[in-house]
């Protein structure tokens, strides 16, 4: 049932892309049925350009004739359609859970518009249910786990953290770093957070994306609904 959600927002999504556009294409499971559906609107003629936010997207799109290019390019994009892990009334969101958090913020960050695509289930009250995803330098990262761990402390959150993949087999990003996973359970000022997190050596990108979404298309037993920042 989530899959057919999530398509039927994907699909939605798919809509609004019109001729011409320059647009941030991106990464997980519903980015999936998104980059689907856009394929069958250009083997229909839509003519579009893409950036994908991860080699994954790059290959699938490649794969289903899909133009692409990149942000060096074509640094200036009209839209990204993207999922996101969770999303809260405002439209902030925690991203990244697919492991390309950094290039999908900045290729969000390089749009116009930013529409987000997800099932019911992403939808929060307060963000932090999913364990946020921080990218790291591999490079002294017990000084950088420690500092956040510090940071976590000082906001009044749990400072579990977890190298995702473990210490014998870390996952690495598309950029050659490594996320570190942390459990908060509830985040009760993501703006604040993100600031203090990004001001952290070693650190270099985290999945709070705040003030980049502009509309949602979320999809449940009830149709597609759309959802605009609160």
């Amino acid at each position: 049932m989530s899959d057919q959600f999530k398509r039927q927002a994907a699909e939605r999504a798919a809509q609004d892309v019109t001729p011409g556009m320059r647009l941030g294409i991106g990464t997980g499971s519903t980015a999936e049925f998104f980059v689907h559906a856009l394929a069958d609107r250009v083997a229909g003629g839509l003519d579009v350009i893409g950036v994908p936010t991860s080699e994954r997207t790059r290959a699938l799109a490649t794969e289903l004739g899909i133009r692409l290019t990149t942000l060096d390019e074509l640094p200036e994009l009209d839209l990204t359609i993207d999922g996101a892990d969770e999303l809260d009334a405002g439209l902030s969101l925690i991203k990244g859970g697919g492991g390309a958090l950094l290039r999908e913020k900045i290729v969000a960050a390089s749009s116009a518009d930013m529409i987000v695509i997800a099932d019911g289930s992403k939808e929060v009250a307060t963000l932090g249910r999913f364990p946020l995803p921080i990218e790291v330098v591999p490079f002294g990262l017990k000084a950088t786990t420690n500092a956040i761990e510090k940071t976590l402390r000082a906001a009044g959150l749990p400072e579990k953290l977890v190298l995702r993949g473990g210490a014998g087999d870390p996952f690495v990003t598309d950029g050659g770093h490594y996320i570190v996973d942390a459990h908060l359970e509830a985040i009760p000022d993501a703006r604040s957070l993100a600031g203090k997190l990004i001001d952290i050596p070693g650190v270099v990108e985290h999945g709070l994306f705040i003030g980049l979404a502009t509309k949602a298309y979320v999809a449940g037993t009830n149709g597609v609904k759309t959802v605009v920042p609160a």
